[in-house]
């Protein structure tokens, strides 16, 4: 089986564990992306949302030759635990019609397109720790970046430097309006 990964966000520059067979490609599905989660460090990463502007995602050939294995790879690198693989992990498979996640028409049609036997991407919900599943304002964001201390901040704000510059959402614009806190991969046009 030929089975891609998604990403848009921290799998590009630090896979971990993930077992990628091939360099990332840019020409993945264009997705409503936004920096829409608070993690347990507090950052705010990048997650698929509901009426958010689409952005290219990116994506990968692995090396796991079945869907299982590829979902439980992902699900390891993104540490989430295997009783939340079904909600946290999305999937397009084409042998068996069978499929789940945010985005997955759009990522199933674009898969065909490639030639790909499945798709694998990070399924999380977003909104801050104590709201989730509730999209939060890009002005919440912006404040709760701020009033991270110190050690955290400067973890939230290399996350959204690293991220890859064609990820254009209306957060990040903000957050490289008021904090600076521009690309290090180029200007993002």
């Amino acid at each position: 089986m030929r089975i891609a990964c998604l990403g848009w966000g921290s799998l590009i520059w630090n896979p971990d564990s993930l077992p990628i067979a091939s360099g990332w490609n840019d020409d993945g599905p264009e997705l409503p992306i936004e920096f829409a989660r608070e993690s347990a460090n507090g950052r705010m990463t990048l997650v698929l949302v509901d009426k958010s502007k689409k952005s290219p995602s990116l994506w990968a050939i692995l090396s796991a030759t079945t869907m299982e294995a590829a979902k439980a790879e992902l699900a390891e690198r993104e540490r989430i635990p295997e009783k939340n693989i079904k909600y946290s992990i999305g999937y397009w498979e084409s042998t068996s019609g069978v499929s789940q996640g945010r985005c997955v028409e759009e990522i199933s049609t674009w898969a065909r397109n490639k030639g790909l036997d499945g798709v694998v991407w990070t399924n999380l919900k977003c909104g801050f720790r104590s709201t989730r599943d509730k999209l939060p304002e890009v002005n919440d964001i912006v404040e709760h970046l701020n009033n991270l201390p110190p050690e955290q901040r400067a973890l939230a704000e290399e996350y959204v430097r690293k991220a890859p510059a064609k990820v254009r959402t209306n957060v990040r614009d903000e957050l490289e309006r008021q904090l600076g806190w521009l690309s290090l991969n180029g200007n993002g046009s």
